[in-house]
């Protein structure tokens, strides 16, 4: 009987404490610090990972030179000074004593004078002193001081900085720095806990703690960030997200607000990223990235079950520059990219990222989907330029519009001029959208160059086509506006 009661009390605790019963232990007898062990059994204790890493993370100070107006007051450069401190401390800056007037030449002109400009946050990744933030915390700054946690400062030389991953590259002089270990980003889990460690609103050394709530968040052509709900705020800009292990796995860079404030999302550069991105900061002060000369989007559920494919997965070719890499290899619009040297473009960002990261002057093999079949074809990989803006495309009709087909479209062939301007074979251009087209957003002017993988010779063999469609099926058109081409999935009327 004795040992009966004995396992029962042991289960009934078990089950007390698992249900969030905090007094359960009180009521067993257990001391009051057993108590306190059992009410914080399974939660994390972060204070000997703090102490750990917290050396090795940095406050950045960054200041401008501000031109003092003659006499050291009522000029734009003292306006300027009194909307940033109403800005970024909530009041206006005290009236200057005849003591604090700008300081004058021999001649009485006026001189620079270093104002604060921001504050962020920064970790050290050497011992001989590099160190990590983000872009925009040192973007316009004409100095940048790093400050220690033992208070040591020094005066930092930008090395580089990244706008597009928004990773930034700093050196100080300095040796035996403590310093803090990288993780991998790529292993990370949704779920684990993590740490953040920077200097909010200018309050050095503060430390939040949450888990990661997504892994690949896209927020851009070349970057997927990782999510959590650990706290960051202004000036946590460029300190580390750090995991158990007291590995940085990436650097806290944006928040989704809409006060300006924490609101419980926030994102951070994965760590593996922003070290490649380091290292060609260290080489060369700037990051090179591939290109192959196209325009691309997403591929929707519908075009995809429409062009054979059974995903809706790879990136669409909008657009090829002519005379680009992929214009040479034989890419065309309407293609669609599903892989990029063997690796799967799940997503059409996934592209842009696998491209910029290659060599470049490599070879690269694409494998697309063009008219229900497979295609592999060799491109060259150059370096990425500026971007190029699209000319807009369009066209006046015939002089007498074509009756609309079953898709509320009138086509008609295109001319000889426009074919060789537009370096076409064949098409049709749109002369008036109506119905289901005009819902679709096509508009006169648009050029259709393909009809469920079919290519659209004329405008007779396209109406025909259009004749023969199932109304209860989706159908989808390759349409070229401009430079610019994308599918559009219509439905037609009923006959």
């Amino acid at each position: 009987m004795t040992n009966t009661i004995s396992v029962a009390s042991k289960t009934l605790s078990a089950l007390l404490i698992g249900a969030g019963v905090l007094f359960a232990p009180a009521a067993l007898g257990l001391a009051p610090a057993a108590q306190a062990a059992a009410a914080v059994a399974g939660l994390p204790d972060f204070t000997d990972l703090i102490d750990k890493v917290g050396p090795a993370v940095v406050n950045i100070r960054t200041t401008e030179r501000l031109k003092m107006a003659r006499g050291g007051q009522g000029g734009p450069a003292d306006e300027e000074m009194q909307d940033f401190l109403r800005r970024f401390f909530g009041g206006a800056a005290p009236a200057p004593s005849p003591r604090q007037q700008a300081p004058r030449g021999r001649r009485g002109a006026p001189q620079d004078e270093q104002v604060q400009r921001g504050v962020g946050s920064g970790f050290i990744i050497s011992a001989d002193g590099y160190v990590l933030t983000n872009a925009h915390v040192v973007d316009g700054a004409d100095e940048v001081y790093v400050t220690l946690t033992d208070k040591r400062e020094f005066k930092a030389k930008v090395l580089g900085a990244d706008a597009r991953t928004d990773v930034a590259l700093l050196k100080i002089d300095g040796g035996n720095l403590p310093r803090l270990a990288m993780g991998d980003s790529g292993k990370i889990r949704v779920g684990e806990w993590v740490i953040a460690i920077g200097s909010p609103f200018n309050l050095e050394n503060t430390v939040t703690a949450g888990i990661i709530s997504a892994k690949s968040r896209d927020t851009g052509d070349y970057l997927q960030l990782i999510q959590s709900d650990v706290a960051v705020n202004p000036g946590n800009s460029g300190g580390p997200l750090i995991n158990m292990r007291g590995e940085v796995i990436g650097i806290n860079s944006q928040i989704a607000t809409l006060s300006g404030g924490y609101n419980g999302i926030s994102f951070a550069v994965p760590i593996d990223e922003a070290m490649r991105v380091g290292e060609q900061l260290k080489k060369s002060g700037k990051v090179t990235r591939g290109r192959i000369g196209v325009q691309i989007g997403e591929l929707g559920k519908d075009v995809a079950e429409s062009l054979g494919l059974k995903n809706a997965q790879g990136a669409q070719v909008s657009m090829v520059e002519p005379g680009g890499p992929a214009d040479k290899a034989g890419i065309k619009a309407g293609d669609i990219i599903l892989k990029f040297n063997g690796t799967a473009v799940e997503r059409s960002s996934d592209l842009p990222r696998l491209v910029g990261g290659s060599a470049l002057n490599s070879r690269a093999t694409v494998t697309l989907w063009r008219k229900g079949a497979l295609q592999d074809v060799a491109v060259t990989i150059v370096e990425l330029e500026a971007d190029k803006v699209a000319r807009k495309g369009g066209g006046k009709g015939a002089e007498a519009a074509p009756a609309a087909n079953a898709l509320g479209l009138a086509v008609s062939d295109l001319s000889v001029a426009k074919k060789r301007e537009l370096a076409l074979d064949a098409g049709v251009q749109v002369e008036a959208a109506d119905g289901v087209a005009a819902r679709a957003g096509l508009q006169p002017g648009d050029v259709i160059l393909q009809l469920n993988n079919v290519e659209v010779r004329d405008a007779k063999q396209f109406n025909a086509v259009v004749a023969k469609l199932d109304p209860k099926k989706a159908s989808v058109l390759l349409v070229r506006r401009g430079e610019v081409s994308q599918f559009v999935s219509l439905r037609p009327s009923a006959k």
